[in-house]
């Protein structure tokens, strides 16, 4: 697949976790007023993101800045796309269970 067409697919996901985003944390904000949800990070520093919150909107933002950033040169796009396809997954997968957990 050209980088081209990856990095458009990257960001279509991107599009999905923020709409998820936005519903969960309206979830996570419902749940904290009921008195539950006290957690101060969704995810640890083990799976790779720099932003520490009990949001989910956060790390959507961390990756949407990262998006900007990725290199352009074949050798070094590489390593940051797995990099950041590592935490997109993450990402998705834990939006999925969270909305699967509170249906």
């Amino acid at each position: 697949m050209p980088h081209s067409q990856l990095i458009e697919q990257l960001k279509e996901n991107l599009q999905v976790a923020y709409r998820q985003a936005i519903d969960a944390d309206t979830k996570l904000d419902e749940l904290q007023k009921a008195g539950h949800g006290k957690f101060s990070t969704i995810f640890t520093q083990d799976e790779g993101f720099d932003a520490r919150s009990n949001r989910f909107g956060p790390y959507v933002q961390e990756l949407a800045n990262e998006m900007t950033l990725l290199p352009i040169e074949a050798e070094t796009l590489a390593p940051a796309l797995e990099k950041y396809v590592r935490k997109l997954g993450v990402l998705l997968q834990t939006l999925q269970a969270f909305k699967a957990q509170t249906k």
